[in-house]
């Protein structure tokens, strides 16, 4: 039986940290399936405007994801400007390298805040008005740093290992209109990729690194799915996870 939701032309799906890598990845590839984007970006306001003009005129959404106010007031936006909210992507997220004995309060704090905190209350947001709809989809990008240790990564290991399990308890909770799942990404190089980064994809089977494109093949899918996809993590890796 066809899938009645196996077509995003037309529907509303925001994506968080849209301005850059992954994310812009994400919201160029559903503008492609006919999608109306939602682009959601704090700091980063250049890329965000040429994102938005590169998805042919999405429109955007400033809020520092740190303030669950700023969350709500951008949800309360969105609904106002475009309407029946169908799609939340989850992608905003911070990442550094620190020795776990010297970490501070402070670091802990500003990893989880955007990295698990954030996810949960934009999902929240999106939650109550997709129920209003009547259905929904949320993806929320975690990573292999979820599912494998990284000795000096610990609180970005932790707030992604959260988001796996976030995204299980929420499926539960959220069934049968609305489901979650979650993409976990290995290796995805940019510029700016570091010695350990080139390691790890020295140890990736596939024996490369992965592409944004490639991570939107499956949020796609997840979006595009019935309801008897749900509380699935699918790892885009390269078989990284498996050693």
């Amino acid at each position: 039986m066809e899938n009645p939701q196996s077509s995003l032309a037309g529907r509303v799906i925001l994506v968080t940290g849209a301005a850059r890598r992954i994310g812009r990845g994400i919201a160029l590839r559903l503008a492609r399936e006919g999608a109306r984007v939602a682009i959601h970006y704090n700091t980063s306001e250049v890329e965000a405007h040429e994102a938005a003009e590169q998805c042919g005129g999405a429109a955007l959404f400033r809020a520092n994801l740190e303030n669950v106010s700023e969350i709500e007031r951008m949800f309360a936006d969105l609904e106002e400007r475009m309407g029946s909210l169908y799609g939340l992507v989850n992608n905003a997220a911070r990442f550094s390298r620190r020795d776990p004995l010297e970490m501070t309060e402070q670091e802990w704090d500003f990893m989880l805040s955007v990295n698990l905190k954030a996810v949960f209350f934009c999902a929240k947001e999106a939650a109550l008005r997709m129920r209003k709809a009547g259905q929904g989809r949320i993806v929320n990008i975690s990573s292999l740093g979820g599912i494998r240790p990284w000795a000096h990564r610990v609180h970005y290991c932790a707030s992604k290992a959260g988001v796996i399990m976030l995204t299980r308890a929420l499926a539960k909770a959220l069934a049968p209109e609305i489901t979650v799942n979650s993409v976990a990404p290995g290796v995805i190089p940019f510029q700016d990729i570091d010695a350990e980064g080139l390691s790890m994809i020295d140890d990736t089977p596939a024996q490369r690194g992965g592409t944004a494109e490639e991570v939107a093949d499956v949020v796609v899918y997840f979006l595009k799915s019935s309801n008897f996809v749900t509380g699935q993590i699918l790892a885009v890796d390269g078989g990284l996870s498996l050693r």
